[in-house]
């Protein structure tokens, strides 16, 4: 497989996902990543060109706006530089973006369904978030008890990393299956929609749910010094005037484990690459 690739906007995970593919022989070009010196730095409209155009986890920072730390690209103006017969990855598509590339004849594939991609970039969310609370956190996550909102690939992963500190785990879910499964790893259960009551004593909690789960009223039952981690894409946790400290950790892998999320990525471009 020799092919030109062009790296288009991102963050720190696509400047190092430029290495990794130059590494392995490729011709790099890349738009939009200054900030990170990558490989192949070059026009937008070279790096447009190329035979396999990566664009960013997640695609658009705005409606419309491509992830792009050096300036607004829209992306209908991005697509109009592309070409049908190109390959055209990007990470977390939103519907209005496969309408507008369909609109150019354009087919945009999105890499962020991979199961193994998503799994690695869980794992790494997970190992971060833990980073994120031990930085703030004044005490050990030994005997703490910590609450996972959510028990989905993130949820499973730090659950279990938070049990490997010692920290006293309640996940809660929704489904009765997923009930199931937090009860039989031996975690203490709670059903999403029922948490009041019960928050009294978490010295941690971290959000996976991407809608709101803990407002006002139940964040008034959590402890003063209690430390609320928001790791969902949209806000699940309110912030409350003179309430717990609340940090939302959005892209964890990209800041944190930039160079472990590009490997994970170029992985995923291979496997798509290989099944053509």
């Amino acid at each position: 497989m020799n092919k030109t690739f062009g790296i288009i906007g991102g963050d720190r995970r696509q400047a190092e996902l430029s290495q990794l593919l130059a590494g392995d022989g490729h011709s790099v070009r890349t738009y939009g990543l200054d900030r990170w010196k990558p490989i192949g730095a070059d026009s937008l409209d070279h790096a447009a060109s190329a035979d396999v155009v990566i664009l960013p986890l997640p695609l658009c920072k705005g409606d419309g706006v491509l992830n792009c730390e050096e300036g607004a690209v829209p992306t209908a103006d991005l697509f109009r530089r592309l070409r049908p017969r190109q390959r055209i990855l990007a990470g977390q598509v939103r519907p209005q973006q496969h309408q507008e590339a369909e609109s150019f004849g354009l087919t945009v594939e999105d890499y962020f369904l991979r199961e193994e991609l998503a799994v690695a970039n869980a794992a790494a969310t997970a190992e971060g978030a833990i980073q994120t609370a031990m930085e703030r956190l004044d005490q050990t996550l030994l005997g703490m008890n910590c609450l996972v909102i959510g028990f989905g690939r993130i949820g499973k992963l730090l659950s279990c990393r938070l049990r490997g500190l010692g920290a006293h785990v309640t996940a809660t879910a929704r489904k009765p299956e997923d009930l199931a499964w937090i009860r039989a790893y031996g975690y203490s259960d709670l059903e999403t929609g029922t948490l009041d009551g019960h928050l009294s004593s978490f010295g941690a909690v971290f959000n996976t749910v991407p809608f709101p789960v803990l407002t006002g009223p139940l964040l008034a039952q959590l402890p003063q010094n209690c430390l609320l981690v928001d790791l969902a894409s949209v806000r699940g946790i309110e912030t409350a005037e003179n309430g717990p400290e609340v940090l939302w950790a959005r892209s964890l892998p990209g800041r944190l484990t930039p160079r472990s999320a590009a490997a994970a990525i170029r992985d995923a471009v291979y496997y798509i690459l290989s099944e053509e």
